[in-house]
C-alpha cells in the first residue's frame, strides 16, 4: 500500500514563496501541506517528526541582515523548543536520520549550507563546508536561467531530467566552497546536481548572464551523499504552469512547468520508498 504523504513548508521571518511551494506540493500529490511558521516549531505546536518533505522556500530570513540566512540557521541551532531542552535541530537531526526528504530553494538554499545539511560529507550535517555569497554583478539578479542537471547524481529530486529552465531571484547566489579540496570532493562524489548551462543539456558556463552570480564551476545547486536533501538557487516552484513561462505567448509549451518535475520525484520518492 503506498504511503500517505505529509509535507510541510515552512515560512516565517521573511519568507516569501511559502504559498508558491505549497502549490508546487500539491499539485505533486502530497496528501497533506501545511505551511508551518517557525515560532510555531520553537512554541511546540508543531513537530517535524509528524513530516515526510520538509521545504524550506525562499525569501530574505531577517532582511539578511548577517548575510542570507545566517540568523535563521542560528536560531534554528541554538534556540530551544519551549518548555523543553529540545531544539528544532534535534527534530531536524531525526528526520534526516530517518531518511526523510528536505528541499531549500534559494534563501532555503542559502539556509540549508549556513546550517552544514549540505554537503554533510560523511553524515556531517553540522559543518558548514560551503556559502552563497554576493553577486559578482553587484546587484539583485531577476532572470531565466538554463541548467543542466548531472546524470550521475544520486540526487532523488532530478532523476531522469535532462536539463532545466527556472528564474533565480537573488543577490546573494555566487556558490563557493571553503577550499579547493571540498568543491573536488563535492565532484568526485557527484554531489553537483545542477550548473548553469548554456541552453537545456548544455554545457556549464561562468559568463554572465548565463551564470547570474559569478558561481565556482557553474554550480547552481548541490545534495547531499544520500541524494535526500537538495538545495538549489534557481526557483522550480515559480515554473509550475506553462503560462509562468516568459515565452508562453510565442511558444509551445507543456501545460505542466518543469518546475513541477522536481515536486513529483520527491513526492513518488516518499511514497514508494518510505
Amino acid at each position: 500500500m503506498a504511503r500517505h504523504v505529509r509535507s510541510i513548508v515552512l515560512t516565517g521571518n521573511g519568507t516569501n514563496c511559502e504559498m508558491e511551494m505549497a502549490h508546487a506540493c500539491r499539485l505533486a500529490g502530497s496528501d497533506v501541506v501545511d505551511i508551518v511558521y517557525v515560532s510555531e516549531l520553537l512554541a511546540g505546536r508543531k513537530r517535524l517528526d509528524d513530516y515526510d518533505f520538509l521545504n524550506l522556500p525562499g525569501g530574505f530570513l531577517d532582511g539578511d541582515d548577517l548575510g542570507s540566512a545566517k540568523a535563521g540557521a542560528h536560531r534554528i541551532m541554538n534556540a530551544s523548543i519551549r518548555g523543553t531542552d529540545e531544539k528544532v535541530s534535534d527534530q531536524l537531526a531525526r528526520f534526516i536520520r530517518d531518511g526523510k526528504l528536505i528541499l531549500g530553494v534559494c534563501n532555503g538554499f542559502q539556509l540549508m549550507v549556513k546550517l552544514g545539511l549540505l554537503p554533510a560529507f560523511d553524515g556531517d550535517y553540522a559543518t558548514q563546508r560551503v556559502t552563497l555569497t554576493f553577486n559578482d554583478s553587484g546587484r539583485f539578479e531577476d532572470r531565466w536561467v538554463y541548467l543542466g542537471v548531472n546524470p550521475r547524481s544520486r540526487c532523488i529530486f532530478t532523476k531522469g531530467i535532462e536539463g532545466l529552465y527556472f528564474p533565480v531571484r537573488h543577490g546573494e547566489g555566487k556558490f563557493i566552497a571553503r577550499d579547493g579540496e571540498v568543491l573536488k570532493r563535492l565532484h568526485a562524489q557527484q554531489q553537483v546536481v545542477v550548473q548553469y548551462s548554456s541552453g537545456v543539456s548544455g554545457e556549464p558556463v561562468m559568463e554572465y548572464p548565463a551564470n547570474p552570480n559569478g558561481s565556482v564551476d557553474a554550480i547552481a545547486g548541490i545534495c547531499d551523499e544520500s541524494g535526500r536533501l537538495f538545495g538549489l538557487m534557481p526557483h522550480p516552484e515559480a515554473y509550475l504552469h506553462y503560462t509562468n513561462h516568459p515565452r508562453w505567448t510565442r511558444e509551445t509549451l507543456p501545460e505542466e512547468g518543469m518546475g513541477l518535475l522536481i515536486f513529483r520525484r520527491a513526492i513518488d520518492f516518499i511514497r514508494n520508498n518510505l
